[in-house]
């Protein structure tokens, strides 16, 4: 008897939904508690804590989203295939039917997920005294993630196919190593291309006043991200010694690396069992 892969995968991402759905009810009730607990009693203050209480509290209220479930729709489908041949294009080739479908998903999800990134931005994060956006600034970045979204979506979306429609019963292998090409792609051109489109520098943060710092990348191009505001939360230098030796650390200890393999792995495993699911028996019923 064959192995069911797409029933076990379709039932494990289930379980993971209902599992990671405990641990929020778990963590909001865990908000909930007013008094401070006994491990950070005398570490922080009672003020500090209320109001990061109050922050996660607000963070995690509950939000109504209206999405259509387009992306499994066959009448989206087929009304992408027909908008695409209503402008002149060849609906029936895979790739072209494919990116008009994209693309109508995504306007979708940037419709409906504007008011509440609005109300997160401008509400909740401003009420808390994090936000340092305007919204000039926000309808900036939000077009340049569209843009480039146009910009690497397309050839992305084209080549999976391309590799879909001949990769045969190596498909899963191509697959990984298109995602290992593409993983160091954009490892390499992020830091130099990319953050300094919504960033003034890549140590200085300048939309949110969240402190973080964090180090990534690999070899000669690697690079650690300073806030400002980390920085002007440091009342003395040892104290900003100390953030870099820690991101230091995590490249002595090759965590980057580590982290990197372990998704290149993820990678691996996922294209072999959504390729072993379309291939099994079962799939086909």
């Amino acid at each position: 008897m064959a192995l069911p892969y797409l029933e076990a995968v379709l039932c494990f991402m289930i379980l993971m939904y209902i599992f990671e759905t405990y641990l929020d009810i778990r963590q909001h009730r865990a908000l909930k508690l007013p008094t401070l607990p006994k491990p950070l009693v005398g570490v922080i203050s009672g003020e500090n804590f209320e109001r990061s209480r109050a922050y996660s509290l607000d963070k995690r209220l509950p939000v109504l989203t209206f999405y259509a479930h387009l992306t499994s729709s066959s009448w989206f489908w087929k009304k992408s295939g027909e908008l695409a041949t209503n402008v002149g294009l060849n609906a029936e080739n895979e790739i072209i039917h494919t990116l008009a479908f994209l693309a109508g998903v995504i306007l979708w999800s940037q419709i409906t997920d504007l008011p509440f990134s609005l109300y997160s931005t401008f509400v909740i994060e401003a009420k808390h005294g994090f936000n340092k956006q305007t919204i000039w600034l926000f309808i900036r970045d939000m077009i340049k993630g569209i843009l480039l979204s146009i910009l690497f979506g397309p050839p992305m979306v084209a080549a999976i196919i391309i590799i879909v429609q001949n990769g045969g019963p190596y498909l899963a292998i191509y697959l990984w190593g298109f995602m290992f090409a593409l993983s160091l792609l954009m490892m390499t051109i992020y830091p130099i291309v990319i953050a300094p489109l919504f960033t003034n520098s890549l140590l200085f943060q300048k939309e949110s006043s969240h402190s973080n710092a964090y180090m990534y990348g690999f070899f000669k191009n690697k690079r650690i991200v300073l806030y400002d505001t980390l920085i002007q939360q440091c009342c003395h230098e040892d104290e900003i010694v100390s953030v870099i030796a820690h991101e230091l650390g995590h490249w002595k200890l090759s965590h980057t690396l580590y982290s990197f393999v372990a998704v290149q792995v993820n990678w691996l495993l996922y294209w072999s069992l959504v390729f072993w699911s379309n291939c099994s028996p079962t799939a086909n019923r």
